[in-house]
């Protein structure tokens, strides 16, 4: 499709998270690319701004990943060693800066280009081309690009939500949104409202819980904490993301999947009586990634209250306690964010109410040629960054011409499918439009370009590996053992990924602990008991439903 040196490069636009990878998914099928990045760095959300910067997404200065750098790496690059579990926001970008320096993607960036519109070209429907208007920030000059092909991997945390509440403008504290939280300055012995209880609402309250007089956190809904130290102090997502824990909870009842996970998290934090129980079950919402909340709860250092009834000129009157003022000098709007992408015209990317209609979460159905996509705009049950990445091969594929999509129809039918999916299962809220479960997303789109892990093959031909794969956790390296793109290295680096998660824990030196490989007839029995263990789980399975 895009075979000649002097066809139209692909834009990619946004050198983050999703942005990189899409860089180099389009350089490994051999397509010319150019990325334009507001700003002179890479990284994006993960690069840490002192300043506030309109449309440019930045974590807090304290900001640690939710989910560990296992789950959270590239396929084909896994973190060093001595990389943290739940790496602090800097280890995380100095992973993505090496990961742009090992592949040579810095040449392909050009920075300081802020795309101002991205149209059809007029020759689009013979073509497929886009046009791209860009202004160089620097130089003030603005130019017209063709492109083959577009990547949108600017991320959903740029433009933030502010819910109306009455009297809020006659409330003469400090107002700001999370987006614009840096650190703890500023709020010293100070009264705090966080409004929201998603995780950086969680994140803000915490932190200010040490330093501010007093901190109330304003809850609408409830939530289920979950913790990122799980069973043997390993984490949570390298412990649960298993395909021999996913087999069985996909084809179980939902009813029973809910009651065993709400038991499993109430028997270490009791939601109810802690005021923050949900009305939804624990997989109808996104549930905040916390450690020290309950802490800060039992302290008395974090008050839970209900949702803001309204503003006063000095405080905030709670819902359930309109007869008191609570008075406060600031409030932290932790709202979330609304999807927009402005250099798009809603012809292309429609967006109603945080609601996108893109065939697995990244093509626009109603266009006649597929040159256009959406990266990362997506809120798994897990980590983005192997999702923007999976995504990325797949679209590069159907750039270059070597997959297509089905008809606009059974796309249509897919978008709603997934959508009354989503409906009858999370919570009807505008933050629940683009969830999906990481492993059955991962394992979808891997299916379509031929990478998901054969694991019938594997049970045959390899079985160590296959017990890593089927018993280990569902890393991204996974994804990299067959398919376009294979990486010589998986096998290696899945085998391996217990010493990595074990590695930056042992900083005392001590005699390395033998490690026993599984003999011929180890093998042999362990290959009956999976079978004959399946077979019970079949059986268990048809007698529930």
């Amino acid at each position: 499709m895009h075979n000649r040196p002097d066809s139209p490069p692909v834009v990619v636009i946004g050198a983050g998270a999703s942005g990189l990878t899409s860089i180099k998914c389009c350089l490994d099928e051999g397509l010319r690319v150019i990325c334009y990045e507001k700003t002179e760095h890479i990284g994006g959300l993960w690069r840490f701004r002192e300043e506030d910067d309109d449309g440019l997404a930045s974590v807090m200065r304290s900001t640690v990943i939710n989910s560990s750098k296992e789950m959270s790496c590239y396929s084909d690059f896994p973190a060093p060693p001595d990389f943290a579990n739940f790496m602090h926001n800097k280890q995380q970008l100095e992973y993505f800066v090496r990961y742009a320096d090992a592949f040579d993607l810095r040449r392909h960036i050009r920075h300081c280009h802020d795309v101002l519109s991205v149209t059809q070209a007029k020759d689009y429907d013979l073509t497929g081309n886009w046009n791209v208007l860009v202004k160089n920030l620097k130089t003030d000059q603005v130019e017209e690009v063709v492109a083959a092909g577009v990547m949108v991997s600017t991320g959903h945390h740029t433009k933030p939500h502010v819910p109306e509440f009455r009297g809020l403008n006659d409330f003469g504290g400090k107002v700001i949104h999370s987006h614009s939280y840096k650190d703890f300055r500023g709020f010293e012995d100070l009264r705090v409202v966080v409004v929201g209880i998603g995780n950086s609402g969680g994140d803000i309250a915490v932190e200010l819980s040490r330093i501010s007089q007093k901190v109330y956190l304003s809850i609408r809904r409830g939530t289920w904490i979950i913790n990122r130290v799980a069973l043997w102090g390993l984490p949570t997502d390298y412990v649960h993301l298993r395909r021999f824990i996913f087999g069985p909870s996909s084809i179980l009842p939902r009813r029973i999947v809910d009651y065993y996970a709400t038991l499993l998290h109430n028997a270490r934090v009791d939601h109810d009586i802690y005021g923050i129980k949900p009305e939804h079950t624990f997989f109808g919402q996104h549930p905040m990634v916390n450690d020290a909340l309950p802490n800060c709860f039992l302290c008395g250092t974090v008050v839970a209250k209900n949702d803001i009834d309204h503003f006063t000129c000095n405080g905030v009157v709670f819902k359930g306690e309109e007869d008191k003022e609570y008075e406060v000098d600031a409030v932290i709007l932790a709202t979330g964010y609304d999807i927009s992408f402005p250099f798009i015209d809603s012809s292309i990317l429609s967006i109603q109410s945080n609601r996108v209609n893109l065939y697995k979460y990244v093509f626009p159905p109603q266009l006649c040629h597929p040159t256009i996509a959406v990266i990362g705009l997506i809120q798994p049950f897990g980590s983005i960054v192997p999702i923007s990445e999976i995504q990325a091969r797949w679209v590069a594929r159907v750039f270059k011409g070597k997959q297509s999509l089905p008809d606009r129809q059974v796309q249509e039918m897919d978008i709603n499918r997934l959508r009354m999916e989503m409906e009858k299962t999370f919570a009807h809220t505008r933050r629940h439009t683009i969830q999906v479960d990481y492993m059955t997303y991962m394992d979808d789109i891997a299916n379509m370009i031929g990478a998901k892990p054969n694991l019938w093959k594997l049970f045959f031909k390899d079985f160590t590996l296959f017990m890593y794969c089927m018993f280990g956790a569902n890393v991204p390296y996974q994804y990299r053992i067959n398919g376009p793109k294979k990486w010589a290295g998986a096998r290696e680096a899945i085998m391996t990924v217990g010493a990595r998660v074990r590695a930056p824990l042992q900083t005392r030196r001590r005699p390395p602990a033998k490690v026993e490989q599984l003999s011929k007839k180890q093998e042999e029995l362990w290959k009956w008991f999976i079978m004959a263990f399946g077979i019970m789980m079949i059986i268990l399975c048809f007698t529930l439903i």
